[in-house]
C-alpha cells in the first residue's frame, strides 16, 4: 500500500453506497444531487484514492459537506464519515486552497498563550477549587465571545480552572490540520488532570477520539447524575418554555442526547424541537466560510422554533449558540438563547 494515499482504504471500503445516509444529509436535502451527498462524497474520495479525479477537482464539494455526521448515525456498515472528511481537507486544504479566514483563525489559536489572550479581557472570576472531580476546560474562542458559560458550569459541577490551557485542536482537525488537531488535544490532556469537563459539543467528541471518553465529559454528561438536586427554572409563575438544539458531534459523535433532555425535563417545561437533531448550520467554521449555504440550512429550523412559542432555545455547543443567536435575531424571532450551563445556572446551584 502506498504512504501517501489520502483516505486509510479500510474507511472508505465500508462504505456500501446503500444509500441510507441520503435523507440525513442537509446538502443533499438542499440540492438532491447525489455528488452532495455522503456517499457521493465517498465516491469522490474513492476517485481520488485512484487516480481518477486530483484533489482540486474534489474542493468544492469537501468544502460544501457540513460535516455534521448525521449519516453516521444512520449508517448501517459503521462508516466513519466524519475521519474521512477530516483525511480529505487535510489533504485537499493546503496552500493556496486554504481560505485565508481558515489560516487566520487556525493561527489564532495555534498557540496556548494567543488563546489565553482571546479571554484577558473577560472577567470570570471562578471559584478556587483545587480538590475538584473536574479539570474545566474554557475553549478558544468561546472565552472571547462568551465568557459566561464557562463561569456556570463551575456553578452547578466542582471543577477545578487552570489558565495555562489553550485550544483542544478540534478546529485545527475540522479545517485541513488533523494531525496538528491531534496533538493540541493530547497536549491539552497533559495539562488538564483527571476527568476533563467541556461545556462544548464539538470539543467533546474531538477530546474523546483521541484521549478517550473515560477521560473527557460533556457538561450534560456530568450534570444528568445531579440533575434531581436541580430547582425549576420559572417565568411569571410558571416553568419556562424550553426546547433544545443538539449539538451534531455530540449527538452523533458520541451519541449523547439524551442527557441535556433530561437535565431541562427536570427543571422546565420542555419541549421537543421538530429537527432538533438537524444541524443548525453553524459547524464549526462553515457558518463563516459558507454564510448563504449556513442560511438555506438554518430555514427550516427558523420556522419550526417560531412556532413553539418558546421562552428560551438551548444549545450545547458555543458555535451552536453563536449561529441560533445570529439567525434568530436576523429573522426578529424574539426566543431568547442561552447554552444549557447558563440556563442551569438560573435554577438553584447544587450543593457540590
Amino acid at each position: 500500500m502506498k504512504q501517501d494515499l489520502p483516505f486509510t482504504p479500510s474507511r472508505l471500503e465500508r462504505c456500501i453506497s446503500c444509500g441510507y445516509c441520503l435523507p440525513a444529509c442537509p446538502t443533499y436535502a438542499l440540492t438532491q444531487e447525489e455528488e452532495s451527498s455522503p456517499r457521493g462524497r465517498i465516491n469522490l474520495m474513492r476517485a481520488v484514492q485512484i487516480g481518477e479525479l486530483s484533489l482540486d477537482q474534489t474542493l468544492e464539494q469537501s468544502s460544501f459537506c457540513l460535516g455534521c455526521r448525521a449519516c453516521e448515525s444512520v449508517c448501517p456498515a459503521g462508516v466513519e464519515y466524519g475521519t474521512l472528511l477530516e483525511e480529505w481537507r487535510s489533504a485537499a486544504w493546503q496552500g493556496s486552497n486554504r481560505n485565508i479566514i481558515v489560516k487566520l483563525l487556525l493561527f489564532a489559536v495555534n498557540q496556548a498563550w494567543r488563546v489565553r489572550f482571546l479571554g484577558a479581557f473577560n472577567l470570570r472570576n471562578f471559584k478556587k477549587q483545587d480538590q475538584a472531580e473536574y479539570s474545566l476546560m474554557l475553549g478558544c474562542f468561546e472565552r472571547g465571545l462568551f465568557p459566561g458559560i464557562s463561569k456556570a458550569a463551575q456553578l452547578n459541577l466542582p471543577a477545578s480552572v487552570s489558565g495555562n490551557q489553550g485550544c483542544c485542536g478540534a478546529l485545527h482537525a475540522h479545517n485541513g490540520e488533523l494531525e496538528r488537531g491531534k496533538e493540541m488535544a493530547k497536549e491539552l490532556g497533559d495539562k488538564l488532570p483527571g476527568k476533563i469537563l467541556t461545556t462544548s459539543g464539538g470539543c467533546a467528541a474531538h477530546l474523546a477520539s483521541v484521549l478517550g471518553k473515560d477521560r473527557v465529559f460533556e457538561y450534560s454528561q456530568a450534570l444528568a447524575a445531579k440533575v434531581d438536586q436541580l430547582k425549576p427554572v420559572m417565568i411569571n409563575g410558571k416553568k419556562a418554555r424550553v426546547a433544545l438544539q443538539d449539538s451534531c458531534h455530540l449527538r452523533h459523535g458520541l451519541q449523547i442526547f439524551n442527557e441535556p433532555r433530561k437535565v431541562l425535563a427536570q427543571i422546565a417545561d420542555y419541549v421537543e424541537l421538530p429537527g432538533a437533531s438537524d444541524c443548525c448550520g453553524a459547524a464549526g467554521t462553515y457558518a463563516i466560510l459558507r454564510a448563504k449555504d449556513s442560511n438555506k440550512v438554518f430555514e427550516k429550523k427558523a420556522k419550526e422554533i417560531a412556532k413553539l412559542d418558546l421562552d428560551f432555545i438551548i444549545s450545547v455547543n458555543p458555535g451552536c449558540t453563536r449561529q441560533l443567536k445570529t439567525q434568530l435575531k436576523k429573522r426578529k424571532i424574539k426566543t431568547k438563547v442561552l447554552h444549557l450551563a447558563e440556563f442551569v445556572a438560573l435554577s438553584n446551584s447544587i450543593n457540590a
